[in-house]
């Protein structure tokens, strides 16, 4: 497969004067323009040939045109119009060859349907910084066929996602992640391989996300429904013990200890402290008190 030509400073800029585009907040707009960190992106992917990659907020095409060195195929998935209409002819200037294996979707990530992708194995994106998370647990969520992702995000929610039981930092993207394989840091950005400079370093998150048949739980919607409300009822009031916290959620404080007891864990822990496999415990519990 021959190598695409990356995107330097000065075609970003290039392009973004052709487009009359200037990088806005709202949408979380920071352009990567360093070639070096597109194939540190790429690399730390780890990605196969035959991979079907699909990207959220490719922009101007930087991370597109590294990813389309290595995959088979990649979907791109970008909300700005302008910028998915243009992405096709950058493609097609700098990567001829590869124009047949990219497909974009000019759509917002949050509301897209499994249908509109198809079934991608990996997610490698710079992902815009203002709905990471969200958009993250979204495509967990809908794409089961996703075995890798490796996601840019700000440093600050890199280190929350990434977060092991028992650290201040510890918390609901922590455990959600968490849910659907094993989360890892993968390295740091600064801030100067973007344009504009954003005003906070970035981080590398990666996934190896469970096999749906041999994950030690099942990742399906039904137990997503029972365990995730009471990862976010337990961070709701962090401080709080899970006694209390969970008291609403189980409707008396009597019977969130009783459940808790049940599924072995002590009441008067915070939910900082807990895994995964904690969480389950507790939903299977409360189904057995019923």
């Amino acid at each position: 497969m021959a190598q695409a030509q990356l995107l330097g400073p000065v075609d970003i800029r290039r392009l973004a004067d052709e487009l009359d585009i200037r990088p806005t907040k709202k949408l979380g707009q920071n352009f990567v323009h360093d070639p070096n960190t597109v194939r540190r992106i790429v690399a730390a992917a780890e990605l196969g040939e035959k991979e079907h990659v699909v990207e959220v907020g490719p922009g101007l095409g930087s991370l597109t045109l590294g990813l389309l060195d290595v995959a088979e195929c990649v979907t791109a998935v970008e909300i700005d119009p302008r910028l998915a209409g243009k992405l096709g002819e950058t493609v097609a200037e700098f990567a001829p060859e590869r124009r047949d294996a990219l497909r974009i979707l000019c759509a917002d990530a949050l509301t897209l349907r499994p249908e509109e992708v198809g079934e991608p194995t990996a997610l490698v994106a710079n992902l815009p910084y203002n709905v990471s998370v969200p958009v993250l647990l979204h495509f967990l969520a809908i794409f089961p066929s996703i075995r890798r992702v490796l996601v840019m995000v700000q440093a600050e929610v890199a280190d929350r996602l990434s977060a092991a039981p028992g650290s201040r930092i510890y918390g609901v993207p922590s455990v959600k992640a968490s849910f659907y394989g094993d989360v890892r840091r993968a390295g740091a950005i600064g801030k100067n391989v973007f344009w504009p400079a954003p005003n906070i370093d970035s981080g590398l998150v990666r996934i190896d996300c469970f096999d749906a048949h041999t994950a030690p739980w099942d990742l399906g919607e039904t137990t997503r429904s029972r365990v995730f409300p009471l990862v976010d009822a337990a961070f709701a009031q962090r401080r709080k013990t899970l006694r209390a916290a969970l008291s609403k959620h189980f409707g008396s404080g009597a019977r969130a200890e009783a459940v808790l007891r049940a599924a072995g864990v002590e009441p008067t822990v915070r939910g900082e402290k807990l895994e995964v496999a904690d969480f389950l415990r507790i939903a299977d519990a409360a189904e057995v008190a019923e």
